[in-house]
């Protein structure tokens, strides 16, 4: 065990991955649907491995917390900047309107109760679940005018308090805006109506409607089949037969023909199917089960079925498809032979009704032959293909500019004051992303690695933070008592409550609005899944992106401002 403590005390790397391997373990763990999550694990294992008293350089920290939030930023960028538009402006309001509630109600507690400026930014950090509160609070107190040792208490004071509150602040905000909201707004049954009354507004379950796209997961199929004389494709042509099944509702359509002759050719409208022909038809997978007795036998080929079909993500750009609804999209002739398999926004999957609004920025995934696939794509926006690299230029370029700007100070008071790096990284995040949604041919930052850098480098700063503080934790808890836990309730609590009745009363949003733009400004995804569950419907989803984004930029900057009203 001496070998061991001291191989870590000598090679503080290695404690930094065992704390990250531990704490993501620990926060995977589920007791029923409460787990801790990787960042309170982290935090957690942090704490206990710090007791070792492992000395980090702060260099590593910095680092991590930089890439952190340039994705935060990268991410919501695009919808940050699109709720500027008219449309989104009500939401954008009541979104800042809300983070002010979630400053002012942990900060008037921690005055109530007497907490240094240290534990109210652990307060807020935990109770809005922000773990990006404490690097830049530490950053804005790093340029206060008091003594290091002043300083390194308050730093120290962070994470006692966040990991206190940061349980309730989890499970509680999910509780609340799923069982308790819906109650302040008529009950669970007033609200599950309200949204199955939009969801038929907006073509959900309309059997006159499109059937594929009524979910945001359509399982697309090709089959094969055989056509004799009793076949209903016997004699039509390709349009005729495609445009008769149509009108039962059940949108397939024929991909590829193999005449008697065993030539293989590619369907034309004009082209009339003989007994004897093989076709391949596409589309939802029950209703081509459901023609299956019409159409004919189903054959196993595996050449006929042998040809290129793409799943592609299509940015929307175009502004003749920007506003336009997937009905209105599902209708245009380029879109023959192609359902829409999902549309994400910020990352958030949104359901695909066909009354729902296609907007700028959106994933579309289209699903197709590829050789239609191409001028769909060029209609609707950019393609967005798939690629295991990174734009590193990019990033740096932007990491680096924005942190220039940030470290620039002013003074007031005699005190100089800045956004600090960490905030200036987050602004060239949101400047970039837009960008990005703009110009998409270059900064692409995959999925896979902008998970690492989200999670990765905030759990590797949350580390870090733990490590670091683990020799005063046990004396930080002592010092703030389990109060704490009560505190962390209210400071949760008031925000989300008053978020509702804004929602309800003031903005008028529709109850599946009112429930998904206050998660949102609260940047709660745990909730937003409670809430979908809840009232079962994916409609909050449609409240969440452009609230998601302006909180998620304010609260993070709430770090600054928590540690200027408590000096």
């Amino acid at each position: 065990m001496n070998w061991l403590h001291h191989t870590f005390q000598e090679y503080p790397e290695l404690a930094i991955f065992l704390t990250l391997a531990a704490g993501f373990f620990i926060g995977s763990i589920r007791v029923g649907k409460f787990s801790l999550g990787s960042v309170t694990g982290v935090l957690l294992m942090g704490v206990i491995v710090g007791q070792m008293d492992i000395q980090v350089s702060a260099n590593v920290k910095s680092v991590f917390f930089l890439m952190f939030l340039f994705a935060v930023g990268y991410s919501v960028g695009p919808q940050f900047f699109r709720g500027l538009k008219k449309d989104g402006l009500p939401q954008v309001l009541f979104a800042a309107l809300m983070c002010v509630v979630c400053l002012i109600a942990p900060w008037l507690l921690s005055v109530a109760v007497g907490y240094n400026v240290g534990q109210a930014a652990g307060l807020i950090a935990g109770s809005q679940t922000i773990s990006a509160v404490m690097g830049v609070a530490a950053d804005t107190i790093n340029q206060v005018n008091l003594s290091a040792e002043q300083k390194q208490v308050m730093i120290n004071a962070m994470p006692v308090c966040y990991a206190v509150t940061y349980i309730f602040g989890t499970a509680g905000s999910a509780w609340l805006l799923s069982s308790i909201a819906p109650m302040m707004m008529g009950g669970i049954d007033k609200v599950r109506a309200a949204c199955k009354e939009l969801e038929k507004t907006m073509g959900a379950g309309d059997p006159t409607q499109d059937p594929g796209m009524r979910s945001a997961f359509i399982p697309v199929t090709f089959r094969a089949y055989a056509i004799d004389a009793s076949s209903i494709a016997a004699g039509k042509s390709v349009q005729q037969l495609e445009l008769e099944l149509g009108q039962r509702d059940h949108r397939l359509f024929v991909e590829r023909i193999r005449q008697q002759d065993k030539k293989i050719v590619d369907p034309t409208p004009e082209y009339i199917i003989n007994p004897g022909d093989e076709i391949v038809l596409s589309g939802r997978r029950e209703f081509i089960l459901g023609e299956e007795h019409s159409i004919g036998t189903e054959i196993v080929d595996v050449e006929l079925l042998n040809f290129p079909v793409e799943n592609v993500q299509v940015f929307v750009m175009n502004k003749g498809v920007v506003g336009k609804t997937v009905k209105e999209l599902r209708a245009m002739d380029y879109m023959h032979g192609i359902p829409v398999q999902s549309i994400r926004r910020a990352g958030i999957a949104m359901p695909v009704y066909p009354e729902a609004v296609l907007e700028s920025g959106d994933h579309v995934e289209l699903v197709g032959y590829k050789k239609d696939m191409d001028k769909a794509a060029k209609a609707i926006g950019y393609a967005d293909i798939p690629t295991e690299k990174t734009d590193m230029i990019y990033v740096g370029l932007g990491i680096v500019l924005g942190g220039l700007v940030g470290a620039m100070s002013i003074r007031i008071g005699g005190v100089p004051l800045s956004l600090s790096t960490s905030g200036g990284a987050l602004i060239a995040g949101l400047i970039f992303g837009w960008l990005r949604g703009q110009h998409p041919a270059f900064g692409k930052i995959p999925e896979p690695a902008l998970w690492v850098m989200n999670n990765v480098g905030l759990n590797t700063f949350i580390a870090v933070v733990g490590i670091t503080a683990g020799p005063s934790f046990v004396a930080g808890f002592k010092e703030v008592g389990w109060g704490l836990f009560l505190v962390g309730i209210a400071a949760t609590s008031i925000p989300l409550l008053v978020g509702v009745l804004m929602a309800k009363y003031i903005f008028k949003f529709h109850p599946a609005l009112v429930l998904g733009c206050t998660a949102g400004a609260r940047t709660t995804t745990a909730a937003l899944s409670a809430i979908q569950e809840e009232v079962q419907s994916n409609l909050p989803a449609l409240g969440y992106t452009i609230t998601y984004a302006v909180g998620n930029t304010l609260l993070i900057i709430w770090g600054v401002v928590i540690v200027l009203l408590m000096t």
